[in-house]
């Protein structure tokens, strides 16, 4: 019995190696390339273990089909249902690592100069103010800051949803099959999806690498709320290799949301990953995925998506030329995204919405 790597699995291995070979190359200008080095390790750690228990339930299932007739049977739960929930786990844990690939860009950027003073000085000729201080002036009521947060914080939880239920779409018609099948035949938009969504958020974080632009949020922070009124904009080169302080989002602080998000930003936000929003950028994908392979569920996602897209500017996380490009960007990344994600998935039956 052969261990496969899942296709998500393949394309985090990949980066794995792309941003390792980056390392080594930028070693001597790193901060803290041990803690990147030992992030790497508990990736790897969590995929062979997820990997392994997966070799393993298969194994022990294949040899004890009564299974199927007896302990099982009482919860309607049959081998290939089992077999289709522990690739489920193994897709669950890449994406949720995606929460440490994040911060990992900053410690990239760091060592480049910061050029938001140039996006600052944009916003202030395109828009004659800076969007991210008059949005939340304009609408400060615990209403609006709530549902703004609401948005925000339903990044991630947008994802799943699509995941959830495109999985339990196919897992539910491949309750039998022949012997020997591979989830890659009992869940191919699953694969696909998920497999799409994580090559995009890879492409995101290339950008962010090399893109060192940290947003308003940790910009006016350093700079000072009077000097950006007053349209001083400086270059700071460095400065954020050494600071990550960044200002308190506007709104109604005492909102279970905006505890939420808060909440998160201090778990895993850095002055990073501004331009283009990939808060916009992927949930737009995410709702274009919806349309075409569960479209039951885009009704439900929309909502979210445009709260999102306002909360990006009104907490001050983005400029509006990061929102614009986000969305702007989401076509190209999606047709790149899926062209390489179908490269990767190789499957004995065509593809087919779900």
């Amino acid at each position: 019995m052969k261990i496969r790597l899942l296709p998500i699995e393949k394309v985090a291995v990949v980066y794995c190696l792309l941003t390792l070979l980056l390392m080594a190359v930028l070693a001597p200008r790193l901060v803290d390339p041990i803690g990147m080095l030992l992030m790497r390790a508990e990736w790897l750690a969590l995929t062979v273990a997820l990997i392994v228990l997966s070799y393993l339930l298969e194994k022990y299932l294949s040899r004890n089909n009564r299974l199927n007739f007896s302990t099982f049977q009482r919860f309607n739960v049959s081998t290939f249902q089992l077999f289709n929930l522990s690739t489920f786990l193994r897709v669950l844990g890449q994406l949720a690592w995606l929460a440490k690939w994040y911060p990992d860009t900053y410690e990239f950027n760091r060592i480049f100069p910061n050029l938001d003073h140039l996006f600052a000085q944009a916003e202030l000729s395109l828009f004659g103010c800076q969007p991210a201080l008059e949005f939340s002036r304009l609408l400060p009521q615990a209403f609006w800051s709530e549902a703004f947060n609401l948005g925000y914080w339903s990044y991630f939880p947008m994802i799943g949803v699509l995941s959830i239920a495109i999985f339990i779409m196919e897992a539910k018609a491949s309750t039998s099959a022949p012997k020997g099948s591979s989830t890659l035949e009992l869940l191919p938009v699953f694969h696909l999806v998920s497999t799409t969504i994580i090559i995009a958020f890879f492409l995101y974080y290339v950008i962010y690498i090399f893109l060192p632009v940290t947003g308003p949020q940790f910009y006016f922070q350093a700079v000072g709320i009077e000097a950006i009124e007053a349209g001083n904009f400086p270059a700071l080169g460095t400065y954020f290799s050494a600071h990550t302080e960044m200002l308190p989002s506007p709104g109604y602080s005492d909102g279970l949301f905006y505890q939420l998000v808060e909440s998160a930003h201090e778990a895993g936000e850095r002055p990073t990953a501004a331009f283009p929003s990939s808060h916009i950028g992927i949930s737009t994908l995410v709702l274009m995925l919806s349309r075409r392979h569960a479209p039951q569920v885009t009704k439900f996602l929309l909502p979210f998506w445009a709260l999102l897209c306002c909360a990006t500017v009104y907490i001050q996380a983005h400029y509006v030329i990061d929102a614009i490009a986000g969305l702007l960007s989401a076509p190209l990344v999606l047709w790149i995204s899926t062209w390489l994600a179908h490269k990767i998935i190789d499957i004995r039956r065509p593809l087919s919405p779900a």
